[in-house]
């Protein structure tokens, strides 16, 4: 690892494994980077650029409050867990356990916060939130890659699932927190649904930071800037590309989050799962109409298989997080509700109604709600054994928004047979699932060629099957989306 001398003006601290670390003074949200590169650099020798860490003593983060740069041999989680650079604990559980690490990719990786008031992301003992994660390999390609964290994860969320590949292809890569992190997240922003629209703007903000830093960086801007996210950092691709298109020449959402004012949504469907569940687990006679209660809901049949994992993992703590995200006033003085309770017990979630709930609650989520309305090629990937997000109230409906609101030549669509919301079930199923990350790069790479110079447009719409007796080897590497 090349030690980093730092410029005058910033003393200069040893970082994980003995790197030598860059600690700029801090920066203000006002202050703006000059672009224009100085004859020296217009003149600068093509090793100048290319050399391993060029130029990392000149690098800032427009508007962040606080940065380290460290010049690394390794950007991978093949070098950045040992090296400390990333968290194992904010991927775990998101990928299979048998992906393959690339390696050999060496370069800058910048991490650091823009100014929040929250304090939930513990990453490097700074207790502070809106903290991000840039990436600028040596050899690079000319693209960027932005990515928001899943779920209610931190910026290393992305780093095997995202991250990896795409340093290896030679992207630069940028990720962020999203603002706020964690179970109590609606604990942040100043009225119901601010965390979440925090989200979207920590995403443009991040954005827009990263480009400046890739044209210091490579002297010249990216040529493509594409975002992808799974789960909720699916969500703010369809955000992103419906309300900041010019940032982006097009995006891959992976099982993104729906919010619709009208519905579906979260609150329209995890409820019945909370009520009908125990029936049917419990067996005996009503168990055929407790499951008739949860396909009618949207779980798709032949998921039963994994309702007890979900049931006992997420469909109870997600309904009641964001409904006192978005609906706080429903359990009054109570935070978040009273897990796993009885329908009938006051103020449970188990009874939540989201159609009867005041104006008040669907103006909160109003101000989140996609529109379809997309401005730069979007490719959305969904499974059809999602059984957090059912694919017939997420992406099928979402996929019938972009064709409603006539933006269907920018889109495509692919059901992922036997996908579901996290990779890392995959070992547990692997005769009834398959994981979503080669279907991700697939569709990534689709992407690519859609909006490069040949402009070949993606395989049509379509739903992608499960191939008969693979291998758990093969699903691994291998998922093709024409037909």
């Amino acid at each position: 690892m090349r030690r980093v001398e730092p410029p005058s003006s910033a003393p200069a601290s040893r970082g994980p494994a003995g790197s030598r670390r860059v600690r700029p003074a801090a920066l203000g949200a006002a202050v703006l980077l000059v672009l224009t590169a100085a004859p020296a650099d217009a003149l600068a020798s093509e090793s100048g650029i290319r050399g391993h860490c060029a130029r990392v003593d000149r690098l800032r983060v427009p508007g962040a409050e606080r940065q380290q740069v460290d010049c690394l041999d390794e950007l991978t989680t093949a070098g950045t867990v040992a090296s400390g650079h990333t968290d194992p604990a904010d991927w775990a559980g998101l990928t299979p356990k048998d992906l393959a690490t690339p390696r050999g990719v060496p370069g800058i990786q910048l991490d650091g916060y823009f100014p929040d008031t929250s304090t939930t992301d513990t990453n490097h003992g700074w207790n502070h939130d809106a903290q991000f994660v840039i990436r600028l390999p040596d050899h690079w390609n000319g693209g960027l890659v932005i990515a928001g964290a899943p779920g209610t994860r931190e910026q290393y969320a992305n780093d095997r699932a995202i991250s990896d590949w795409v340093l290896a292809r030679g992207y630069a890569f940028a990720a962020t927190d999203k603002g706020n992190t964690g179970a109590a997240f609606y604990r942040d922003g100043a009225r119901p649904g601010g965390a979440v629209v925090e989200w979207n703007e920590r995403v443009t903000q991040l954005t827009r930071a990263a480009r400046t830093v890739v044209t210091r960086r490579y002297l010249r801007p990216p040529t493509r800037t594409l975002a992808t996210g799974m789960s909720n950092g699916g969500y703010l691709v369809r955000w992103q590309l419906e309300n900041h298109p010019e940032l982006y020449d097009g995006g891959v959402d992976w099982e993104g989050a729906l919010w619709r004012e009208d519905g579906p949504n979260l609150f329209t469907y995890l409820p019945a799962a909370l009520r009908s569940y125990p029936g049917y687990a419990a067996g005996g006679d009503g168990a055929e109409s407790a499951r008739q209660d949860l396909l009618d809901a949207g779980f798709p049949a032949g998921s039963e298989f994994l309702w007890p994992y979900h049931h006992h993992y997420y469909w109870d703590l997600t309904q009641r997080i964001y409904r006192e995200e978005f609906d706080p006033a429903f359990d009054g003085a109570t935070e978040a509700g009273t897990p796993y309770c009885s329908p009938g017990t006051p103020a449970c979630d188990a009874d939540y109604d989201y159609a009867s709930r005041p104006g008040s609650v669907h103006d909160a989520v109003r101000r989140v709600s996609l529109t379809g309305r997309i401005g730069k090629p979007l490719i959305t990937l969904q499974g059809t054994l999602d059984v957090l997000l059912p694919i017939s109230k997420d992406s099928d409906v979402y996929a019938g928004m972009v064709r409603d609101a006539g933006r269907g030549d920018l889109f495509r669509y692919y059901r992922i047979e036997g996908g579901t919301h996290v990779d890392s079930l995959f070992e547990g199923f692997p005769d009834k699932l398959r994981p979503m990350v080669p279907c991700h790069r697939a569709a990534f790479t689709a992407l690519e060629d859609w909006i490069g110079r040949g402009h070949r447009p993606p395989p049509p719409s379509r739903t992608v099957p499960r191939p008969d007796g693979a291998e758990p080897h093969t699903l691994l590497t291998d998922c093709r989306l024409a037909g």
